[in-house]
């Protein structure tokens, strides 16, 4: 929860086997104006993906029609009541050897290649060029308040929910996919209450320092916490043992 009063993000980890080759699912849900959304997308997200009849052969289609799909049936499950929740995504997709990272909002993955630490996404800000065309070219507005948000209001340019500002929001996902070779050594999945506070680089060295990905996450999140993050702080460390053909996790959530 950090220093939060309640906790609104959610994490989910799925490994499977399909049609012989090992499946591995990790993602990050950040809830803003309640914990429905990332709820939502933590009992949902990857259970339509993985149902999803191109999943193995057109991953990255895949990815883009399940967002999209599961943010309309979050909007259509909360139709009838006055919440107006919403969510971030970042998740990793493992097919084989090939990953896809996905992104809709300000949480983020970054990958350790080599000790280097490489952004896998972008964030989602309103005031990010292209983004800001979008939703002015949709007809919103990007104001400052204190940051740059969506109509004054929100403080990042996609996410699942926000029913009203959907015009603008959208739940399209941002994919960038490469293969795993040996310089790949681990993937750092964290919501903002991390980044805020831990750059890319400083997250790298901290998760170099600990062999196990538990105890990794589990430092990076009691780092966040001590250097002053706001937010609630969820990561998920996933690292690559190339010898095995083989990938691990774990995750501290919260403190």
């Amino acid at each position: 929860m950090g220093k939060r009063a309640s906790m609104e993000d959610f994490y989910d980890v799925k490994m499977s086997k399909i049609g012989g080759k090992r499946v591995c699912l990790f993602g990050i849900f950040d809830g803003h104006g309640g914990s429905r959304a990332a709820e939502f997308l933590k009992e949902h997200l990857f259970e339509n993906l993985m149902r999803h009849p191109q999943f193995m052969t057109d991953t990255k289609l895949a990815i883009s029609e399940t967002y999209k799909k599961t943010d309309a049936d979050f909007l259509d499950a909360e139709r009838n009541t006055c919440r107006d929740d919403g969510s971030t995504a970042s998740t990793a997709v493992l097919v084989g050897n090939h990953l896809y990272v996905a992104n809709v909002g300000d949480s983020r993955t970054v990958k350790s290649e080599a000790g280097k630490a490489i952004p896998l996404s972008e964030d989602h800000k309103p005031n990010r060029t292209d983004e800001r065309k979008r939703i002015e070219s949709a007809g919103g507005v990007v104001m400052w308040a204190g940051t740059w948000r969506v109509g004054g209001v929100l403080a990042m340019s996609r996410a699942f929910g926000d029913r009203l500002l959907k015009q603008f929001v959208v739940a399209e996902p941002e994919i960038q996919e490469q293969e795993i070779d040996d310089k790949f050594e681990f993937l750092v999945i964290a919501s903002d209450g991390l980044w805020d506070v831990v750059p890319n680089e400083d997250a790298v060295s901290i998760a170099r320092t600990e062999e196990e990905p538990e105890a990794a996450a589990r430092k990076l999140t009691e780092t966040a916490f001590t250097r002053g993050s706001a937010d609630n702080i969820t990561c998920i460390v996933v690292r690559f043992h190339h010898e095995k053909e083989d990938c691990s996790s774990s995750l501290k959530a919260g403190d």
